[in-house]
């Protein structure tokens, strides 16, 4: 999963399920029927069909997703779920039960003949105080748009979580779709104005593993490297689509394809991209959220062109290297994951943090950008981890993340956690002559465990040690399971560069990668943080902390349209001229000038003044090798 906001710069995939409950010897045999109807939304509500053949004990559960793997947060899907009823045989409704907030408890089972409920989204209610899922996880149920996050739908029997499910999807004609689950067929109605599309599930964790699109959608499909990618655009003002995003995705993953090489991925890829009109009741959980062969990307629709590029290139590149871990790494937490009473890997630094730091290396190695912008990253990294807790264990952290102290740390695993990734590349650079690397690691891994087999939490690092040299072992003691921070110049020595402070060019939003704007979520109000005394531009004139941002060259500025003006600053080009108007302590204070660059203090990794030529020989390595 990635989160994002004006940086645009997110996400387990979802492994498996636990082993089957052979209790049901009848029902065990037979798909689950399910059925989804587009066609009878009513109050913003999608009614749902499950049928699950006969029982023969006298009570069951049923459960919809606490949490999905992934998000590292509670989702809670069942409270989305309105008029719950079980009915018999004769359509009588048998006696129910809600156990908690996603489980109903169903007595008399034998004499059930299904379940039917409705369900709300969660996308137009994320700006309640009604607390929703990560955006690229939730919901969406409009007349031109469905965002079909199965989980959020679909649940499971305590006992038939293995069952194959049988999936009836019933939508207007016209409107395109697109899917990887397996699709078994499609049949009209009589006068042709709907159709019924069939898919099938081998398990309830292809149930969760396949989002699906409907709606007025853009779609493209094309192949890189024995790929069939298929994008799927909603842009429900039209500013972006598919063919002109398609470029983009070809480029990154043709790069991707060559940066991993021989390890094996998938036959098709699906990308689903929501982006979010202004509006009170779209998302703002910006980001995707990674499944086996998709990911499913919210962006805001006013986001300008160079940035949604540079935003589809970091998101979806760490979405689609997830192939590597944890879809061919993981560990039993993962593989054998409870929706509803879960447990986590200590190895988050592993499934997110080596992710991300794929998705930055990848763009160096295969000349996507020069080594400068790399570097700024690394930088920009490594100033985002000092804000959190740098003696925090990370596998102490990962274990217990969706509790406190550690779950408000959780960001730190796309920050410290790609640095982490780093440090032990450049080790096993180092150890190797250049020869070997964490993708050369991970591809061990990949073929010791692969996608069916995993491997003991608590063993993976003595292994990792046994494959690769004392010296890894010895620093994921001391910096990842230990609560030491780590000396990154301690490592950039190594391939002759060292960080250093001077004053670097930012933008009007952020300096460096600190965001200088902050929200009163009481007053509906943007205003300026005390690090604009540190952002050059908006010192020299005048601005101070705590002032409020009412208006930015004519438009008003709230909490609703926050992100989009904010992101218009972006396309800002020095010259332009700037109107701003400011409410300090209730007087207005106006700005108008012309734009002028901004800087602000910052760190950098540059060259030490001699490099060795076995220093810049490791260096060529570590970004080229």
């Amino acid at each position: 999963m990635r989160n994002i906001f004006i940086t645009l710069s997110i996400s387990l995939l979802l492994i498996g399920c636990g082993s089957i409950n052979q209790a049901n010897d009848i029902a065990s045999k037979s798909p689950i029927a399910t059925e989804v109807d587009l066609t009878k939304i009513t109050d913003d509500k999608v009614p749902v069909v499950i049928n699950p053949g006969r029982f023969v004990q006298d009570t069951v559960k049923y459960y919809l997703p606490k949490v999905v793997q992934g998000t590292y947060a509670v989702s809670d899907f069942g409270k989305f779920v309105d008029d719950f009823r079980a009915l018999d045989y004769n359509g009588v409704e048998l006696i129910t039960e809600k156990v908690d907030t996603n489980t109903w408890l169903i007595t008399n089972a034998k004499q059930l003949d299904k379940i039917v409920y409705q369900v709300n989204d969660t996308y137009d209610i994320e700006n309640t105080n009604v607390e929703t899922p990560f955006s690229p996880s939730g919901t969406n149920i409009e007349t031109d748009n469905f965002v079909l996050n199965l989980h959020g739908f679909i649940g499971y029997f305590d006992v038939l979580k293995n069952n194959q499910y049988a999936l009836e999807v019933k939508a207007p004609t016209d409107m395109q779709r697109t899917s990887a689950l397996q699709n078994v067929g499609s049949e009209k109605n009589e006068d042709g104005t709907i159709t019924t599309d069939k898919y099938f599930a081998a398990r309830y964790f292809d149930i969760t593993d396949n989002p699906m699109m409907y709606g007025k959608l853009d779609v493209e499909e094309f192949e890189v490297g024995g790929i069939k990618i298929v994008l799927s655009v909603y842009s429900p003002n039209k500013v972006y689509t598919a063919a002109g995003i398609k470029e983009t995705v070809f480029k990154m993953m043709k790069a991707q394809k060559a940066y991993l090489g021989d390890i094996d991925s998938t036959p098709r890829y699906d990308i689903y991209l929501y982006l979010a009109p202004q509006s009170q009741t779209a998302p703002t959980g910006f980001g995707a959220l990674e499944h086996h062969t998709s990911t499913v990307v919210v962006l805001p629709e006013a986001i300008p062109e160079d940035a949604l590029t540079s935003a589809m290139i970091d998101v979806v590149s760490h979405e689609f290297f997830h192939i590597v871990t944890p879809l061919s790494v993981h560990s039993e937490d993962v593989h054998y994951f409870d929706y509803n009473d879960p447990t986590f890997s200590k190895h988050l630094w592993m499934y997110e943090g080596v992710t991300e730091y794929f998705a930055s290396v990848f763009q160096i190695n295969q000349d996507l950008v020069e080594e400068a912008e790399f570097y700024t990253k690394m930088m920009g990294k490594i100033e985002s981890a000092n804000r959190y807790d740098d003696s925090m264990s990370f596998t102490v952290m990962s274990e217990n993340i969706l509790n406190e102290p550690y779950a408000k740390n959780y960001a730190n695993v796309y920050e410290k956690g790609a640095l982490i990734g780093m440090c032990i590349d450049i080790l096993i650079r180092k150890e190797s002559d250049g020869n070997r690397g964490i993708l050369s690691l991970m591809k061990e891994l990949s073929l010791k465990y692969g996608k069916n087999k995993p491997f003991e939490d608590d063993k993976i690092i003595e292994e990792i040690t046994a494959m690769t040299y004392p010296s890894i072992g010895e620093f994921l003691k001391t910096h990842v399971i230990g609560t030491t921070p780590i000396n990154y110049n301690e490592f950039f020595e190594k391939v002759g560069l060292s960080i250093g402070a001077k004053d670097i060019k930012t933008d009007y939003v952020r300096n460096g990668s600190e965001i200088i704007v902050g929200g009163d979520q009481d007053k509906g109000t943007i205003f300026f943080t005390e690090l604009v005394a540190e952002n050059s531009f908006w010192a020299d004139n005048g601005v101070k902390a705590y002032d409020v941002i009412k208006e930015l060259n004519g438009t008003k500025l709230t909490l609703i349209n926050a992100n989009s003006v904010l992101q218009g600053t972006l396309q800002w080009k020095e010259g332009d001229d700037v109107e701003v108007k400011l409410d300090r302590g209730g007087e207005e204070v106006v700005i108008k000038t012309k734009l002028t660059k901004s800087f602000t203090k910052g760190i950098v990794l540059s060259d030490i003044e001699t490099p060795s030529k076995d220093q810049l020989a490791l260096r060529k390595a570590w970004l080229k090798g």
